[in-house]
C-alpha cells in the first residue's frame, strides 16, 4: 500500500531504509520528546524497522521528490476495539515547521474513516511536546483526559500523556462529507 498527499509518499518500511532512518531517528531532539531514545547504530535502526515499524498501517513518511523516508506515522490497530485505532507519528529534525506531518496526518485520517471505517481515532502527546500538540489541533482530535504518571518503557521515566480523540463524524464534519 502507498498512500500520497501533495508532497508526501507515505510507504512500507524496507530494511534498505535503515541507513536512512538512523541518520534521523539518532538525533536526541526526535525520539526522546515521543517515548523513545536515540539509535545508536544502522543495526538497531534495522531492528527497528523489523519489530516496531512493521504494523499492517506503519508508513515511512518520504518526500515524493527522493522516496526517502524522513519520518513515520502508523495508524495502530486495537485488536479489542476493531472500530477504533491510534495515530503516532515522528518527523526528523530537519523537516520540522513545513507542515508534512499534518498533511501526513490528514491523508491517515482519511485511510482510517473511509478505508478502514474506524468510529475513532486516538492520540496522544506528553504534556511537554508542543509540537505534537499543535498537529493534533491542525488535525481536528478533541481533548479526551490527561493521565499522569505514564510509564515510558523505553526511557525508563515517567511522563503525563495528553490524550486526544477524534470521530468520524467530527471528522466527515471538517471535511465537508457530511
Amino acid at each position: 500500500m502507498i498512500l500520497f498527499t501533495e508532497r508526501l509518499m507515505l510507504r512500507r518500511w524496507k530494511a534498505s531504509d535503515a541507513e536512512d532512518l538512523f541518520e534521523y531517528a539518532k538525533d536526541p531532539d526526535v525520539g526522546p520528546d515521543a517515548g523513545w531514545p536515540p539509535h545508536k547504530n544502522v543495526r538497531e535502526s534495522l531492528n527497528i524497522i523489523k519489530t516496531v515499524l512493521n504494523g499492517p498501517e506503519a508508513y515511512a513518511v518520504c518526500l515524493k521528490t527522493d522516496e526517502k523516508p524522513i519520518g513515520a506515522i502508523e495508524l495502530m490497530l486495537d485488536e479489542k476495539k476493531m472500530d477504533e485505532c491510534e495515530l503516532g507519528y515522528w518527523l526528523a529534525k530537519p523537516f520540522w515547521g513545513q507542515g508534512l506531518i499534518p498533511e501526513a496526518g490528514r491523508e491517515m485520517l482519511r485511510r482510517a474513516f473511509e478505508d478502514l471505517d474506524m468510529s475513532k481515532v486516538w492520540c496522544k502527546y506528553y504534556d511537554f511536546n508542543n509540537k505534537s500538540k499543535r498537529v493534533q489541533e491542525k488535525l481536528g482530535f478533541v481533548y479526551q483526559y490527561t493521565k499522569e504518571n505514564c510509564d515510558v518503557p523505553a526511557l525508563g521515566v515517567k511522563r503525563t500523556d495528553i490524550v486526544n480523540c477524534i470521530t468520524k463524524e467530527e471528522w466527515m464534519k471538517r471535511n465537508d462529507k457530511a
